[in-house]
This record gives C-alpha cells, structure tokens and sequence, in this order.
C-alpha cells in the first residue's frame, strides 16, 4: 500500500497560511483522483482542492476553520483501499511534504475546543497570526481572544506588533479604553443582540479595507453620463451574441472597455504608490468585484488593453462563474491596475468605493436608469448613469480625478456603434 501526503497549497506568493473551511471527506471515506477533498480559504481567494490520488482518506490532520501554515501536512490518502484505515485523527509528524510513506498506528484525540481566553489558544486558531510575546502580553494583562482581534495592527499584513498591544495596555489602564464586557460565544444571544462570528473571507475583506483608509488619502467624485447609444446597441445584439457565446452579454464589459481606453489617456491612474516613489504600471489589468453569498472577490482582467469587446466580455464571465463557484486560481485575483465595481445591479444610483490598494483609483457603475433630461432646451428621455471614483489624493488631485471621469463619460456617451461583436 501507500500513503500520499496532502499539503496545504500555497495559494499565491504571497500567501504563508490558510484556513480549512470544510472537509468534503471523512476518515474511512473512499474519494477519486481529482475529486474535491477540502475547501480552503486565504485573504486571496476561496478555492477547492482536489486530492491528489484516488483510494481511502486515512487521516485528516486539522480540524474545520483551522489556519494552517502552507507546505504542512493536512491529510493523507491510502492509496490501497484493501488495507484498514486507521481509527481518529492524528497531529501531523515531521515527515517529507510530498512522498509516500507506511502510516502510524498511534492515534492522537482531537485538540480541544477552543476557548475565549487567550492562554488557551494556538497563534493561529482565531485565524490572524500573533507572535508569542504578543500571546504572553495579552495573557498577563487578562486581554481575551476577541478582545485582542480588535486591536489595530500596524505590522506586516495588519499585524499585532508589541508596540500596538504596549499601546493599547496603557489606554485601558488609563481608562482610555474601556475593558470589554465577558464575551458572547458566537451565534449566540444576548438580550436583543445576535452575536455573529466573522468567517475567514469578512475577516480578510475587513482587515484589507481598513489598511486601505489608513494607506491612501480618499477623496471621491460623481459624473453622469447618457448611454442610450450603448444601451440601444446592447439591446440590438444580445439575442445573437447569447446564441453565439453561450452567455449573456452584461453592460461591465463596456465599462472595461472604456476604462482601458482612458487609462491609456491617463496613466497616472493606473499607477501605485510606493513610499515617495509613484509606480506607472505599463499592463492595464482591470479587477472586477464580484458579489458571493458571504462576502466579494475581485478578480482581474490580464491585460485587458490587449482584447476586444467580446474577448473582455469572454474573461468577465468565465472569471466570475469560478469566483462564484471557488475554482479561480490565486493569479487570477493579483495584479490588477485598476478595479471597477458596480453597486448599480443592486438598484444603487452610486456609491463611494474603497480602493482596492495598492491601486490607486476604483471606479463604481451606478444603476442604468431612463429619466428626463434637457438636450439643447428640450426635454428628452435617456438612459443616465451615475458614475463614482474614489482615488488617491497622494499623487491624483482633484483635476486630474475630474478629467479621467469626464474622459470616460465621453467616450460613454460617443459609442462607437459600428464596432463587431
């Protein structure tokens, strides 16, 4: 027989951890080659992993929502389905990362649950690291788990540095900062209140926007524009490029489109920061936010000043059909220039978006809707957009944020009708 090893991937360079969110096996479970094993979930991307051979899952090494180190050992297949499989799970023993070996027959329980205060638990069950001092500090001043997830880290990815938890010691012992009440187990219910645990992706998608405020100075604008050439020549052709493509043709790819053509005209808003230094991107990668059940990905349009109208359209959909059913890869939500969201499916007429860093500028697409307007003295009614950015006054001010948006809504408002689908 033979045991396989299966690893925590590594889910982009980037990436050192992530968190198991669901198994889809259970020990003693026959499973395929390629069939869905696990479901991890990183501050990238949520993705399903397949096993890597077919036969009997033997062990699982970690429980549900257990973070976990990338390149560690998880789980392992017995490839020979005729041999018993061992009883319970086991902790993971320092063997190669991938190669076959002969399994142990000693079990070891399951670690217990665990509890709120910080002393019981691991640096990384709560799903953000913390480094041993900090653990140490926060058990010696009596601060809980959750309790210290509510404290601002100003290290690597947002991390808690001893300087953040001296700081915020020093605030509540000077009253500063009130000492929380015991906290309520998650889900459950106090009074009136519903206490509700944030799962790995709201984490992410927390941390990730409040790093984004405090790194780029927002400042916003709104413009409108008549798209009734657009909305008339989507109207004319969608039927025959459904039949076509297999798919429905949305209004984003347009926006995309017009997008890439501006940026070409102004480059300083496909651009990044870095220190004093101003970063011009030459690919024009646009990242679209798509909206899942608990949460929002953005995956990214590579070089998308390199493809047509039908060719974006194409990477639109087929990007977000694996975003809404965990099949993107970890590039495919890296690398983007500039990102549009669109608040307009949901009936919004705008609304003021957060950089998605280390961009510099995010553009929102507010709802199509017909109203009267005044064209040359006389009223008319049109298709009217609102359109909003939110940029980065660092190194974008408020001149340049206006042209790049009145740019766009001329090239909105003269769409060339005659190009191909």
């Amino acid at each position: 027989m033979a045991i396989i090893d299966v690893i925590m991937p590594q889910m982009g360079e980037s990436i050192a951890e992530g968190t198991i969110t669901k198994w889809y096996k259970k020990v003693g479970e026959k499973i395929g080659k390629d069939e869905t094993l696990l479901e991890i979930s990183t501050d990238k991307v949520d993705s399903e992993i397949p096993s890597p051979a077919a036969g009997v899952v033997a062990e699982l090494l970690f429980p549900e929502q257990k973070t976990v180190d990338v390149h560690t050992i998880i789980a392992r297949i017995q490839t020979d389905a005729s041999v018993p499989v061992p009883a319970g799970e086991r902790t993971p023993s320092p063997a190669p990362l991938i190669q076959d070996s002969v399994p142990k027959s000693v079990a070891v329980p399951l670690p217990s649950p665990q509890r709120e205060v910080v002393h019981d638990v691991h640096p990384r069950e709560s799903g953000r690291f913390y480094s041993p001092l900090v653990l140490n500090i926060a058990r010696a001043e009596g601060i809980s788990m959750s309790e210290l997830e509510k404290i601002s880290g100003t290290g690597a990815n947002s991390r808690v540095s001893k300087k953040d938890i001296l700081e915020y010691v020093q605030d509540r012992k000077s009253g500063r900062i009130s000492a929380p009440s015991p906290a309520t187990k998650p889900g459950a219910i106090a009074g009136q209140v519903e206490v509700i645990k944030m799962d790995t992706m709201r984490r992410a998608i927390a941390e990730h926007m409040v790093r984004s405020v405090h790194t780029s100075a927002h400042v916003g604008s709104v413009t409108e524009a008549d798209v009734s050439k657009l909305v008339a020549f989507r109207e004319k052709h969608k039927s025959n490029f459904e039949k076509k493509e297999g798919f429905k043709l949305t209004f984003t790819p347009f926006f995309i489109d017009v997008i890439v053509r501006t940026l070409k005209d102004f480059p300083m808003l496909n651009a990044s920061v870095d220190g004093d230094s101003i970063i011009l991107r030459k690919e024009i990668n646009i990242g679209v936010a798509v909206a899942l059940e608990n949460g929002l990905i953005v995956p990214v349009v590579k070089h998308a000043d390199s493809k047509n109208l039908p060719g974006i359209a194409r990477a639109v959909n087929d990007l977000s059909n694996r975003a809404r059913t965990k099949k993107l890869m970890p590039d495919e939500v890296q690398g983007g220039t500039f990102t549009i969201t669109n608040p307009g499916i949901f009936g919004n007429l705008f609304g003021f978006p957060i950089i998605n860093q280390p961009q510099v500028a995010i553009l929102g697409v507010g709802a199509i809707k017909k109203r009267p307007v005044v064209i040359d003295d006389a009223i008319a009614i049109r298709s009217m957009v609102y359109i909003s950015m939110s940029y980065d006054h660092r190194i974008i001010d408020g001149a340049l944020g206006g042209m790049f948006l009145q740019r766009v809504v001329q090239y909105l408002e003269n769409f060339d009708t005659n190009q191909a689908l």
